[in-house]
């Protein structure tokens, strides 16, 4: 994040597994519905619940899930200390699992859709999806997911400058730093989450001047698309 690179779970959960090495996986970007990672050997599963399994941005939660041993330790800990989840946030995201295979499915397809109409755009040099045959992760996304899941990455042409620019002539595409939601999400950590690191530090954790990251929503594609040419349109105008 945001930089859509794979990783083979099953060479890395080998390897876990030979040095006795715990194995925990970030699933939040994938999610139970296109990838399951104890399958190749995660000890435990975390996600940020506050993103695609809710879906809609209301409420704020957590999941691990894994070695029943290891999660009872976590039990124990959150019992003692508090940081437990309210009643209500854990009824909205059980309801919310309800319709996670399907969300997942149209996130999916719109991104995929998405970036496959940027490929190749004259403001865009890059583009990431790990659905996406150019991905240099493609075959390992095959292979683990069942889907490319909901975000699009791409490069701008012009750098900082062209970065804001897109996002403030965006009119459809929410500008925040959340993602998951049925709402699309724009956001450029150059000049927002990443803006007090210098240039070199940036660069060293992935983040180039013009990267976007797009959290495709359940809007339909025609408008997702039309709203994200219209500001690609507008930069440096």
């Amino acid at each position: 994040n945001p930089g859509l690179d794979i990783v083979d779970l099953e060479w890395l959960g080998a390897i876990c597994k030979k040095r006795n090495i715990l194995f925990v996986v970030d699933n939040c970007f994938a999610t139970p519905a296109v990838q399951q990672p104890i399958k190749y050997g995660a000890d435990l599963v975390l996600h940020s619940a506050t993103k695609f399994i809710d879906g809609q941005g209301r409420v704020l939660g957590g999941v691990v899930v894994g070695n029943k041993e290891l999660v009872y330790q976590l039990y124990l800990f959150i019992r003692n200390t508090g940081p437990s989840l309210s009643p209500f946030n854990a009824w909205v995201l059980t309801k919310s699992l309800e319709t996670l295979y399907l969300r997942m499915d149209k996130h999916a397809s719109n991104a995929l859709a998405l970036a496959k109409h940027l490929e190749g755009h004259v403001k865009i040099s890059t583009v990431k999806y790990p659905f996406l045959a150019s991905h240099p992760q493609y075959d390992i996304a095959k292979k683990q997911m069942s889907n490319g899941g909901g975000i699009v990455t791409f490069e701008l042409k012009g750098g900082i400058e062209a970065g804001r620019s897109f996002l403030n002539n965006l009119e459809m595409l929410s500008m925040t730093n959340n993602l998951g939601d049925s709402r699309s999400i724009a956001s450029h950590p150059a000049s927002t989450t990443h803006s007090k690191l210098s240039e070199a530090e940036r660069t060293a954790v992935g983040i180039t001047p013009g990267l976007i990251r797009v959290s495709v929503g359940l809007e339909h594609i025609d408008d997702i698309i039309a709203d994200i040419e219209q500001s690609l349109g507008r930069i440096g105008s």
